[in-house]
């Protein structure tokens, strides 16, 4: 996984609660094998007709949000099924942080063990962020390492992140990574059972 310390990105915002992990990635993509590919199949349903068109009223494709990688929604996001294809797709897509006034739990651990950075803002600090970016080509920048959300044009916030999270992405670690960084006491440990 990249390391995330600070990500300064175009927003794209989703004004909608509740999204769930089936609306994030449809059950019909799930019968790939490889983490990479997803991206193509984000938003499906929102996104393109039947025949595989785009919706021209569905506000990402609109080309002001061409490389968006900062996402703004509602509440409770990635609700729904725990499937870890929900962040490989917005991952694949290009997204690296997630706003929004609450996370469905599952989904979030999920994030963070894919090296995105999903984060928890006041209900009234999203409503502004979004409706900044509906109405304006809208930049924000993440700092993990100082823990602020931040633009040019004043706004400042902070946010909480436990200290292992915040180490696995600072670090770009995932769980196995993480278990890695001990490999020397694994190899004391395995020496020693197997001398006996």
């Amino acid at each position: 996984m990249e390391p995330i310390r600070k990500h300064e990105g175009l927003v794209y915002p989703l004004n909608r609660s509740n999204v769930d992990t089936d609306q994030i990635i449809p059950k019909q993509f799930l019968k790939r094998i490889e983490r990479q590919g997803f991206g193509q199949f984000l938003f499906y349903n929102w996104r393109f007709h039947h025949d595989g068109t785009k919706k021209e009223d569905f506000s990402l494709n609109q080309p002001k949000y061409n490389g968006a990688s900062i996402l703004v929604a509602g509440e409770n996001f990635g609700c729904g099924s725990s499937r870890e294809h929900a962040p490989w797709a917005l991952e694949d897509y290009g997204f690296k942080v997630i706003l929004a006034p609450s996370f469905a739990d599952i989904f979030f651990n999920n994030c963070v063990k894919n090296g995105i950075l999903a984060v928890t803002l006041p209900e009234e600090e999203i409503s502004q962020l979004i409706q900044k970016a509906e109405n304006e080509t809208y930049h924000l920048t993440a700092d993990l390492e100082n823990q602020v959300i931040y633009d040019n044009e004043g706004f400042k916030t902070s946010f909480e992140v436990n200290d292992y999270q915040k180490e696995m992405l600072i670090n770009g670690w995932d769980d196995i990574s993480v278990t890695l960084t001990h490999e020397n006491k694994i190899k004391q440990y395995e020496s020693k059972k197997v001398g006996v």
